[in-house]
């Protein structure tokens, strides 16, 4: 596949801080790239040097192979976490407005149908569920059918059910080939959505890959979650760590970890087994970083 977006020795310095420190990427055309990272990561400014909202001290960016200038806005759609839409304006108004801005259109009834939003056209936009809101914010960014689509943690504070919604519009998405930049605090969100992730601390980029081959990268074992109760005076061989009521065991082989707990007679009635998943990674990867955060 070809990289529509390269981003080279990119850095941004502030008098007193580097926010980004020299990262580089490539973003393949047509996937979802997760951008992740604890608050204060840099991962916000990366996107706002890309999106053309702040210059960077030093380094490229290219589109399509190009030097990135003025012309990438118009092939490039926005959802902010936070948009002012005008007052007293429908919701079918505010989709009009927006799209006279550009030059470039979609196909209005298709963006309604795609976003679910047929069912509010006509209410207030001031008047929305925070669903609804999130709903009308990702239309609005592709009225003018963008190339490029950024979602900047575009499901926070939405319900479980809404998030899902919303998750099942950007896999439409996602299936007309359009190239998607997502930031979230979500991990459950980046591993169902996201064909790749970044994941930044400090200003660097420190791991990046799908996110399947980074939990293979990173972790080879699988845990087992018992109540402490139950173990009594058994103390597992493998690492294993003490939760208040539960007890976590990390094992990298299954058979023999459930052959000795069934030998010692524990009672597995209660016994759960998970694999790693990104909410592991992140932490593993990030948990310095943001302890040292919380001292400064």
């Amino acid at each position: 596949m070809t990289a529509i977006i390269e981003v080279k020795a990119l850095r941004k310095e502030y008098p007193k801080l580097i926010a980004v420190d020299g990262i580089d990427f490539a973003i393949e055309k047509g996937c979802c790239f997760g951008l992740l990272g604890p608050n204060g990561a840099g991962k916000s400014t990366t996107i706002e040097m890309i999106e053309g909202l702040k210059k960077p001290t030093s380094g490229e960016i290219l589109y399509d192979g190009r030097p990135m200038n003025s012309g990438f806005k118009k092939v490039a759609g926005i959802q902010f976490q936070s948009t002012a839409l005008q007052d007293f304006l429908s919701v079918a108004d505010n989709l009009k407005l927006f799209r006279s801005f550009y030059d470039r259109h979609a196909d209005l009834q298709d963006l309604i149908a795609d976003c679910d939003l047929s069912s509010f056209l006509e209410q207030d936009a001031s008047k929305l569920s925070g669903g609804q809101r999130q709903r009308l914010l990702l239309a609005l960014a592709l009225v003018h059918d963008p190339e490029v689509i950024f979602l900047d943690e575009p499901t926070t504070g939405l319900d479980p059910n809404a998030r899902r919604q919303f998750w099942a519009l950007i896999q439409k998405i996602k299936a007309r080939n359009k190239t998607i930049i997502l930031t979230t605090h979500y991990m459950e969100e980046a591993y169902l959505l996201c064909d790749e992730i970044a994941i930044m601390a400090k200003g660097k980029l420190i791991a990046r890959g799908t996110p399947d081959s980074l939990l293979a990268q990173h972790f080879g074992d699988n845990i087992l979650e018992l109540p402490t109760a139950a173990l009594g005076a058994y103390q597992p061989q493998e690492t294993h760590f003490h939760k208040g009521e539960k007890t976590e065991i990390y094992t990298k082989d299954m058979n023999q970890t459930l052959r000795g707990l069934m030998d010692s007679g524990i009672d597995l009635t209660h016994l759960k087994i998970r694999s790693r998943t990104l909410d592991d990674l992140f932490l593993e990867l990030t948990a310095k970083d943001t302890e040292e955060m919380a001292h400064v």
